[in-house]
């Protein structure tokens, strides 16, 4: 791999045919040659606009449950080869426990937006946020939130220190709403990004234009993005600003949003002492932290605040395990545990920051600024100035409040560590870094923990507690999760990648839609009371969904509730609160008018009232949601019910859905009682008796209902 490094672009590879001033990228450990980066001749306005046009189609025929299906085949594909890309990454400094946090973790997000996205998103195109807001009296003119996906590119910006996992956390929401991709991997690991789109690519699974490659600059791409794209950006504070200047960010309407440099520091709690389980782990979580990828992660820890008494202990402690567990050198080498930073440029500016830091009054106690002496790939050990290594160094501060310890970022196997003598002060020690992706404490102490928390949180995007229950089980300071935020304020960017379904919306533009209930039900695919619905028919629980619609409906006949029926149902299930036993204790309730129903006895009675009780396409009931009692029920009351095919949702991959009921329980005034919606999995073709279901779907319809 030492010829230019390809672009995928318009659907196929480009290589530049010349190019003098080619940028040369190097085995961070040996110094070979890897390859050569440029993009003369490249047309980005081209690349651009084949996202907008063909990559928008291809993905716009797709459903979110469609697209999530794909991001899991992408994930198989990628997990078949992912051999290949362990062996590739190692040229980039990775060891192989470093190469499972990048290449695995980027699996591992594809995996889980697959499978939120066929959770939490309906099998459509459009995303419903929040419930409908009433905008008349008699319910003809409603309102409510839709998502709908931007109509251009996700531009993608991602650091060196991650090309898998930076990409494909960027990629997978993006895709899931719907929105093309066209990737810029930094260029010193570029080929690792490179190699992972080339097996999606052969994988023949990527809708045409959903995904695109620049391998190498891109001075004027931002000339050339409009309104309707958007910017994800991961780097310095500096290029962000820089980038987040541009005309067609501050006016042209292009969303830009950061993951930028951050002082992340993780506080050991008072309570925490020597010998404690909090203090033993904070200790292993530290050097992980300063280790794994030789600390080139964005959510490093930078500053270790510690109880001042407690200072002498942790930096002994620290030092040895060091020691103990770390092997510096080439990754391909037997028992090597931290390899070079990735490149020899990266190594020089990591060094000058901790001179910096050193100037600024840090004292090295753990590691030095020389020359480590490391094992080669051929188990040799020596001392050397060809590969970019650095050791891990522990700076001490003796002057907690010097501004180089919470500005200056080391972006390597460096940390400083500094004391406090309150809790307020450490929260103020944390707050000096103007920002940060992440922070942890350690502390078994409930108090403590809600002081440290109660005051942190504000300059975090994520704060770990990490305690005696916890800490086999963390996933660790340093590590992101798709469910959960990534990013963070101030100086750490205020992006919010990742965060579940969060990082989907943000690909997609919300929308107040007004509208009368016939206009909302078909724009988003949800029945709305008012709307058109159908009772004249068959039962609808005979209705496969290839035959229901919404709007068909059932309305039940009508029930007596009687003293005895309440009596029954308090001693049947025990359920003797006093509101139903009682009269004059139930007169004096604000709420009732005497004695009255079971809101559970109604509920029960009227599963009785309007379900079909022979076999059918309904499969399972798998639950009730938004239950609500409004009109208390007294004795000698009637009750009946109106249900209505509300949401109709096929499963991908399997021969049955699921469909939301809105159920609507009313007395003899027409007064709403209660009001729910009933949950069901329903076979997608017509029943047939004595048919009998896939063992595979079989399970799955049992397993989800209740």
């Amino acid at each position: 791999m030492t010829e230019f490094l390809p672009s995928y672009v318009r659907g196929d590879w480009f290589v530049p045919a010349a190019d003098n001033n080619a940028t040369i990228v190097r085995d961070s450990s040996t110094g070979e040659i890897v390859a050569h980066v440029s993009t003369l001749g490249l047309d980005l306005a081209g690349a651009l606009d084949y996202a907008r046009t063909v990559g928008q189609e291809s993905l716009g025929e797709l459903t979110f449950h469609q697209r999530a299906m794909l991001l899991k085949q992408f994930a198989q594909a990628l997990t078949e080869r992912k051999d290949e890309l362990y062996a590739i990454s190692s040229r980039a400094g990775a060891t192989r426990i470093d190469s499972l946090t990048d290449i695995d973790g980027g699996i591992g997000v594809l995996f889980t937006y697959s499978s939120k996205g066929r959770r939490e998103l309906p099998n459509t195109r459009v995303y419903v946020d929040g419930a409908v807001e009433p905008l008349s009296k008699d319910g003809s003119f409603l309102g409510r939130h839709i998502y709908t996906r931007l109509p251009g590119v996700a531009v993608q910006i991602n650091a060196f220190n991650f090309p898998v996992w930076g990409s494909l956390e960027k990629f997978a929401p993006a895709f899931l709403a719907g929105v093309p991709t066209l990737v810029k991997p930094a260029t010193p690991t570029g080929y690792l990004a490179e190699a992972f789109v080339r097996i999606l690519v052969e994988s023949g699974l990527l809708p045409a234009g959903s995904l695109q490659l620049v391998s190498g600059g891109v001075p004027k791409l931002f000339d050339h993005l409009r309104l309707g794209d958007l910017v994800s950006f991961t780097g310095s504070a500096s290029t962000a600003e820089r980038l987040r200047a541009h005309d067609s960010v501050q006016t042209g309407g292009v969303r830009f949003t950061s993951e930028t440099d951050s002082i992340n520091a993780s506080v050991l709690g008072e309570t925490a002492v020597s010998g404690t389980p909090e203090f033993d782990a904070f200790v292993k979580q530290v050097v992980t932290e300063m280790t794994v990828k030789a600390g080139q992660k964005c959510t490093s820890i930078r500053r270790i605040i510690v109880p001042t008494a407690s200072a002498d202990e942790v930096v002994a402690a620290i030092g040895e395990r060091i020691r103990q567990r770390i092997v510096i050198g080439d990754p391909r080498a037997e028992g090597v545990t931290m390899g070079p930073l990735a490149s020899v440029e990266q190594r020089d500016e990591v060094l000058r920051q901790v001179n910096k830091l050193i100037a600024a009054g840090g004292r090295v106690v753990v590691g030095s600024t020389d020359a480590p002496a490391v094992t080669h790939a051929d188990g040799t050990v020596s001392a050397t100035e060809g590969g970019a290594y650095v050791e891990p160094i522990l700076l001490r501060f003796d002057d907690s409040a010097a501004d180089a310890l919470h500005e200056v970022e080391a972006f390597g196997p460096v940390a400083s560590l500094l004391g406090y003598d309150t809790i307020d002060e450490a929260i103020a020690l944390v707050g000096r870094g103007g920002g940060s992706l992440v922070t942890s404490i350690a502390t078994h102490d409930p108090v403590e923990a809600v002081q440290l928390i109660t005051g942190i949180s504000a300059y975090n995007g994520r704060v770990l507690v990490l305690d005696r229950d916890d800490a086999r089980t963390s996933t660790g300071h340093g590590s992101p999760v798709p469910h959960l935020v990534h990013g963070g304020p101030g100086r750490a960017g205020g992006g919010e990648e990742l965060g579940g379904i969060r990082a989907v919306l943000h690909h997609m533009q919300r929308t107040a839609i007004q509208g009368s209930p016939e206009m909302l039900t078909a724009i988003t695919g949800i029945w709305h009371a008012g709307a058109a619905s159908d009772s004249s028919g068959r039962h609808p629980f005979r209705k496969s969904l290839a035959e229901l619609t919404l709007g068909d409906s059932v309305v039940s006949a009508s029930r007596v509730i009687t003293l005895a029926d309440i009596e029954h149902f308090a001693e049947f299930t025990g359920d003797t609160f006093y509101a139903h036993m009682n009269e004059e204790a139930a007169a004096a309730n604000p709420f009732f008018p005497g004695r009255v129903a079971h809101g559970y006895l109604l509920v029960s009675w009227a599963a009785g009232l309007f379900v079909d009780p022979d076999p059918g396409p309904v499969l399972a009931n798998y639950g009730l949601e938004n239950l609500r009692f409004v009109t208390p029920v007294s004795p000698d009351d009637e009750v009946r019910v109106v249900l209505t095919a509300k949401q109709i949702t096929p499963r991908e991959m399997e021969d049955y859905g699921e469909v939301r009921w809105d159920a609507v329980l009313l007395n003899q005034r027409d007064e709403v009682v209660a009001s729910y919606d009933v949950l069901t999995l329903v076979q997608k073709q017509p029943y047939v008796p004595g048919a009998v279901l896939s063992p595979s779907s079989a399970m799955a319809s049992t397993s989800s209902a209740s």
